[in-house]
């Protein structure tokens, strides 16, 4: 497509998608809980088709020489469609929360102030790799109120396709507009620069992909950005711990799956028992081909386990989103020296403590500057899914009022609204 035809092509899905917000800001929850309800079941009852697509995709992009955890990203397996069909049943259970009121309080002047939850209007979300954000973005999208225009990455173009079918006859179903959830259906990405730069039509974008690609939509976009750059999660083992509850956190956390933004990167132990425990996650790390990037007193304890790929950390790898088998290990004093490692160095989207200390445990909450700081579990849990939000648009790292994983909330705006009787201002 020529320039002329992109620019006439995302105007036109911007009209679209302007239009439609005004009829899902409108709709009743008996129909959004209903085009969600029959998503889930047409996600179910075409799996097959479904499935068929997607191998094209992963087909195409081998060809092209896509590997490691972009091509991870791109597969839909049964059990991923599943996921996404129960986290739109999770939605519809969910209590609708637009158009709640909340906070009135009387003023002395005898108006009664308060607030009400209002969806966001259009948002524009650009990803790559994983098909499952379709699905995650359209029934967040549906269930908020919002219309949505999705741009999913060129490596996925035919998984996208198939999935839209179903969501815009899941929206028709219901009786809704099927443009409220729209696909830009051409590669060409002039259509991103487009679509983050109407104001008109686009309320908010939400990028969800490689560093790469936040950064160009942060510093391009013409209307408001939720995002976050990188995972870089850590780990913190704490000198008062459940050693076996440590290494089997500290091995879900990065073993678990490589490839998502909620993975452990760095795992940061106390000293005092690092010969305790280090040698335990260690011999599981060699055994499962986790290469370790150490610093001098970590490497000097691991790098005589069998079978271990132990190697000298640098400076950058204290920073590294690695999104493959290998983690960063750092000895540290106590848990002072790992909050204050942590809110260096980290990417401020997931960090852990594993410890039986209450005091230390509440001064990692409290102190680590992340979207979602833990105690005694994995980071991968980070996650609107697991949060019980139904599903996650994404999860931001910025800090205003979308935070974390962001779900049905982070999709909506409050507006005040005032109940008087008459009341005149004499002042």
């Amino acid at each position: 497509m020529n320039a002329t035809s992109i620019q006439e092509l995302m105007h036109n899905l911007g009209l679209q998608a302007k239009k439609a917000s005004s009829v899902m800001a409108k709709a009743s929850s008996l129909q959004k809980n209903k085009a969600l309800l029959e998503l889930a079941r047409l996600l179910r009852d075409n799996t097959t088709e479904l499935l068929v697509a997607n191998q094209k995709d992963i087909e195409r992009a081998k060809a092209s020489g896509l590997e490691g955890p972009m091509l991870d990203r791109l597969h839909l397996s049964p059990k991923a469609l599943d996921t996404c069909a129960q986290g739109c049943e999770q939605l519809a259970a969910m209590k609708d929360i637009i158009g709640e009121i909340s906070d009135i309080k009387h003023q002395p002047s005898g108006i009664r102030v308060g607030q009400m939850r209002v969806p966001i209007g259009v948002f524009g979300m650009i990803y790559e790799s994983r098909p499952n954000v379709t699905i995650e973005a359209a029934s967040l999208a549906i269930k908020s109120g919002n219309a949505c225009i999705l741009r999913g990455g060129s490596e996925a173009i035919e998984s996208n396709k198939a999935l839209m079918i179903y969501v815009q006859q899941a929206l028709t179903h219901a009786n809704l507009l099927a443009q409220a959830v729209q696909l830009v259906p051409t590669t060409d990405r002039e259509a991103v620069g487009q679509l983050i730069a109407m104001p008109e039509f686009v309320d908010v974008i939400i990028p969800r992909g490689g560093k790469g690609l936040i950064e160009r939509i942060s510093r391009d976009a013409k209307v408001p950005v939720i995002k976050h750059l990188d995972g870089n999660c850590h780990t913190y083992v704490d000198d008062s711990c459940n050693l076996e509850m440590a290494v089997s956190i500290s091995d879900n956390a990065k073993t678990q799956k490589y490839s998502p933004c909620n993975a452990t990167e760095s795992l940061l132990v106390a000293r005092s028992i690092a010969k305790d425990f280090l040698p335990r996650i260690g011999a599981i790390y060699a055994h499962k081909g986790v290469e370790m990037r150490c610093c001098t007193e970590s490497k000097a304890i691991l790098q005589n386990i069998k079978n271990a790929v132990v190697k000298d950390a640098v400076e950058q790898d204290w920073y590294e989103e690695y999104l493959a088998p290998i983690i960063s290990i750092k000895l540290v004093a106590d848990v002072d020296e790992a909050i204050a490692h942590i809110n260096q160095y980290s990417s401020h989207h997931t960090d852990a403590i594993v410890s039986t200390d209450e005091t230390h445990s509440q001064r990692f909450l409290r102190e680590v500057d992340s979207a979602s700081v833990m105690i005694n579990t994995s980071t991968r849990f980070a996650d609107g899914f697991e949060y019980g939000l139904g599903a996650e648009i994404g999860i931001s790292t910025d800090k205003f009022h979308a935070r974390g994983p962001v779900g049905i909330e982070g999709l909506t705006s409050l507006k005040y609204i005032v109940f008087g009787q008459g009341e005149l201002r004499r002042s």
